[in-house]
């Protein structure tokens, strides 16, 4: 049901789609995806967060636009692709199904964040943004330990030239965007150490959304659930 990263300390996961009640195709444990009964959801997502201890009303999710606005988070939805806060017992949920959820934590400050990252959102810097937030609730770049969940493979993400080009001109290198494909979770990294992240400590799951675990919008052709990276203070 949730996959954890070694790097992060506080409550946090990736969410795989196994132990719900969804009938195919949101086969069981969607989160999220609309076309699904919104009582499946309901009762998935209460099953999810009862095994990390947490509570739905304390809930903060996102309507999500691939654009990079980072809000500060609350309690219910707001429109934008990733959540910061330093308030406890609340927590961050971004939904994914290709594009990579990425969890942030600067222990010692105390201040956490949550970013969904598809190619939009990572071309645009949607990881910056979310790190300059964080620093402005207190964070320190040095602090901060990112993990990387489960998203599209560079071997699965082929593209057009159009996209390429504008990982080009945004200054991506281009050992990540070799041919028609790109490497989006080096892309996600390569961000990540241009705002100072340390290198040691960024952790990337280094699974593809394409596997059988887990749902991928590409892979079953836009009709699929949603898993979750999730972390709460």
């Amino acid at each position: 049901m949730w996959l954890h990263a070694p790097n992060i300390t506080c409550t946090h996961g990736f969410s795989d789609r196994l132990g719900g009640v969804s009938p195919k195709p949101y086969d069981t444990l969607n989160l999220g995806a609309s076309g699904d009964d919104p009582a499946n959801i309901e009762q998935n997502r209460k099953r999810a967060l009862s095994h990390l201890n947490l509570s739905e009303a304390r809930l903060c999710l996102l309507k999500q636009v691939h654009g990079t606005r980072v809000c500060r988070a609350r309690e219910g939805s707001q429109e934008g692709d990733a959540l910061v806060t330093r308030t406890k017992n609340i927590a961050l949920a971004v939904g994914i199904a290709d594009c990579f959820p990425v969890l942030f934590q600067d222990e010692q400050n105390e201040v956490i964040g949550a970013a969904h990252s598809g190619w939009k959102g990572t071309v645009d810097g949607i990881a910056a943004n979310t790190v300059n937030e964080m620093r402005e609730l207190g964070a320190s770049a040095g602090n901060i330990k990112v993990a990387i969940g489960q998203g599209i493979s560079y071997a699965e993400f082929e593209v057009g030239n159009e996209v390429i080009e504008r990982f080009a001109n945004a200054g991506f290198p281009e050992t990540l965007l070799a041919g028609n494909r790109i490497d989006l979770a080096g892309c996600i990294k390569h961000t990540l150490l241009r705002c100072g992240i340390n290198p040691m400590h960024i952790w990337h799951m280094n699974r593809s959304s394409t596997e059988e675990e887990f749902f991928s919008h590409r892979r079953d052709k836009g009709i699929t659930g949603r898993n979750w990276g999730l972390i709460a203070l």
